[in-house]
C-alpha cells in the first residue's frame, strides 16, 4: 500500500509549477510500484507494465505545464496507465500473453510460527488461485482496495464505473474468497485447532475489508 502521508497534490503542484525534479522523484517513488501492479492486472507481464508506467511518468514530466489544473494526480495517473494498457492490448491482441506468477502473494493468515506457515501454505496457494480466477474487473477492484487502500469513489473514477458497481464487484470477490476459506476448513480435518481459528478469523477480516470501504 502506498504511503498516504505523502501529499501527492502538493508534489504535483511543485512539479507542474516549479519544475521541481526532487518532487517528481518522490512522486515517482510513492506511486510507481502501485501503478506497476495495477498495470500487470491488464497486460499480465511485469516487464511490459514497467515500460508502460515509465512512459506515463515521462509524458507527465514532459507535459507538466499543461497539467496544472489536475486536482487528483493519483487518479489521473491510474487512468493514464489503464488507457495505455488497453492500447497495448489492442495493439498486440494477436500475441498470446501468459499469466506470470506475482511475487507479492496475498496472505490472509498472519503468523510468525514457521510450522504454522507450512501448514497454511496450501491455503495461501488456494487464495492466490481464487484471486487470479476472478473476472478481470472484479480482480482489479479487489487489488486496488486490498493492496492500495483505495476508496470506492477513487476506484470508480479510475475504472470509469459507478461506486455501486465497485461495491458489487468487491462483494463478489469477497464472497468467492470466503467460500474458498470455508471449503478449506471443511475439507481439512487434520488442521490444528489454532489454524481453524485463524481461518475463521480470516473470513471475518475479509468482510471487515468490505464494510470499511463503504
Amino acid at each position: 500500500m502506498r504511503d498516504r502521508k505523502v501529499d501527492t497534490l502538493k508534489l504535483w503542484k511543485l512539479i507542474c509549477n516549479n519544475d521541481d525534479e526532487n518532487a517528481f522523484e518522490l512522486f515517482f517513488h510513492v506511486l510507481n510500484n502501485s501503478l506497476i501492479k495495477f498495470c500487470v492486472l491488464y497486460v499480465h507481464q511485469r516487464e511490459i507494465a514497467e515500460e508502460i508506467v515509465s512512459d506515463v511518468f515521462v509524458k507527465c514530466w514532459l507535459n507538466r505545464k499543461n497539467l496544472t489544473e489536475i486536482q487528483n494526480p493519483e487518479t489521473y495517473l491510474f487512468v493514464a496507465v489503464k488507457n495505455q494498457s488497453l492500447n497495448h492490448i489492442k495493439k498486440y491482441s494477436t500475441i498470446h500473453l501468459v499469466q506470470i506468477e506475482e511475487t507479492n502473494s496475498v496472505e490472509f493468515v498472519n503468523t510468525y510460527n514457521p510450522q504454522k506457515e507450512i501448514e497454511n501454505k496450501e491455503l495461501i496457494f488456494r487464495m492466490d488461485q481464487a484471486i487470479a480466477g476472478l473476472p478481470q474487473q472484479c480482480r482489479i477492484v479487489f487489488r486496488l482496495i486490498k493492496e492500495d487502500g483505495m476508496k470506492y469513489k477513487e476506484v470508480a473514477e479510475i475504472l470509469n464505473i459507478s461506486p455501486r458497481t465497485v461495491q458489487t464487484q468487491l462483494f463478489r470477490a469477497i464472497k468467492k474468497l470466503s467460500v474458498v476459506l470455508t471449503q478449506y476448513n471443511k475439507h481439512s480435518e487434520n488442521i490444528p485447532k489454532a489454524n481453524v481459528i485463524n481461518i475463521l478469523g480470516s473470513i471475518v477480516v475479509i468482510f471487515q475489508l468490505f464494510f470499511l470501504h463503504l
